[in-house]
């Protein structure tokens, strides 16, 4: 009888699993097209309103800054209301928000739907990064948000894609009319299939086994956050830089889309791989290679000719985005269970925070300096992160204890 019960407790978890990647996974691909469908439809924009650059900058900055801003209260609200239904509606409210664009019939209401949208897609990284550390444990836990994290990737290639050619035979405004209804449709598997986690308090034992019997430092998380943000500011400068590097090598504009889909289809590459090699030889370890080959890649951009270059950008994306996926997944590592979506949310926000000041920062500096020698401090910047691991490692080995 005992048999049969661990057999049916076994089924159910690995169920769960199940659900909560794909439904992780899925909600990861459709926020992130949604939010980078915006850059789709600038131009559309800016030919139907007669928007300048500014207006078009500030259309972006309103989605991705209400996406940054909100996570923390949305993880607050889905510690009271659940991480299925929150996820559910913040799914159906960023997909209303492009349903709402297509209505618009001025600047003023288009940027009240950006904001909607903004608003809803606000809950996805910290509730569905939340639901894949949930079901998982261990370092199957840093392998499935790996997964999770290439998810999002592939979401920012097809998304676009499809409103690209849905261009072609539909008006702007039905385009995006459909691809809202999207996601009504998703919020309703979201909130059917995702599996419900339990809200009752972790005992003590729970705790323990969790994260290392309790010896995890309170500077864990701050360390790692850290790092992550220093690793995203890192990653935002380099893609502002590089068409300028590129430009004064002799690359063309064709030339430039292409270097930045090689950095992205590395990146994408890089998010998946490096989860696997962290849950292998750690993350200390990990983040060593990975920002190591990103300080070199990004110096190496420079006295290289085009040609190499373009080669080398691949390999660049890897390890510029691969740092992300080992160091989301050691979040669950220094965070109590019942803490997870809001580290979660705190996580997300700072490290797409840094992300989006760090432009305008280095972008002084290019002012100031140069474009080379801005992006050699870039390079340096990054291998701050180094001894920042260093001190984080003893809090890293205890919770797997």
């Amino acid at each position: 009888m005992s048999t049969s019960v661990e057999a049916a407790a076994v089924s159910n978890a690995q169920r769960d699993e199940r659900r909560a990647l794909g439904i992780a996974c899925g909600a990861h691909a459709l926020h992130d097209g949604y939010t980078d469908l915006i850059y789709v439809m600038l131009p559309v924009w800016q030919h139907e309103f007669a928007l300048g650059y500014a207006a078009l900058g500030l259309m972006k900055t309103v989605f991705s800054g209400t996406l940054a801003g909100f996570q923390i209260p949305a993880g607050f609200v889905a510690e009271r209301w659940g991480t299925p239904l929150v996820l559910a509606l913040g799914t159906a409210v960023a997909g209303f928000g492009y349903c709402l664009a297509g209505l618009s019939s001025g600047v003023a209401l288009l940027v009240a739907a950006l904001f909607v949208g903004g608003l809803g897609a606000s809950t996805q990284h910290p509730l569905a990064s939340s639901l894949v550390a949930h079901a998982f444990a261990g370092s199957r836990s840093r392998n499935a948000l790996g997964t999770y994290n290439f998810a999002g990737d592939i979401g920012k290639m097809v998304v676009p894609a499809a409103a690209s050619l849905l261009l072609v035979v539909l008006p702007w405004r039905e385009a995006l009319a459909l691809l809202g209804g999207f996601g009504f449709l998703a919020a309703a598997v979201i909130f059917v299939v995702a599996p419900r986690q339990s809200s009752a308090p972790v005992s003590t034992h729970e705790n323990e086994q969790a994260h290392g019997h309790g010896r995890v430092s309170r500077t864990a998380f701050p360390l790692l956050l850290s790092v992550g943000m220093l690793d995203s500011a890192t990653r935002m400068a380099f893609l502002t830089f590089l068409p300028f590097v590129l430009t004064a090598k002799g690359a063309s504009l064709p030339t430039i889309g292409l270097s930045l889909t090689l950095v992205f289809a590395g990146g994408a590459a890089g998010k998946l791989v490096c989860a696997y090699i962290g849950a292998r030889i750690g993350t200390v370890a990990t983040v060593w290679l990975t920002e190591a080959v990103t300080a070199l890649g990004i110096a190496a951009t420079l006295p290289l000719p085009l040609d190499v270059t373009l080669l080398l950008l691949p390999i660049v994306g890897i390890a510029l985005n691969g740092t992300s996926s080992v160091l989301y997944g050691s979040v669950p590592d220094l965070v109590a269970p019942e803490w997870r979506t809001r580290a979660f949310s705190i996580f997300y926000t700072g490290t797409i925070g840094a992300g989006a000041v760090s432009p305008a920062i280095y972008g002084v500096l290019g002012d100031a300096v140069g474009v080379p020698a801005a992006l050699v401090v870039v390079a340096c910047a990054v291998l701050l992160t180094l001894p920042i691991t260093l001190i984080l490692r003893p809090a890293l080995l205890a919770a797997r204890v």
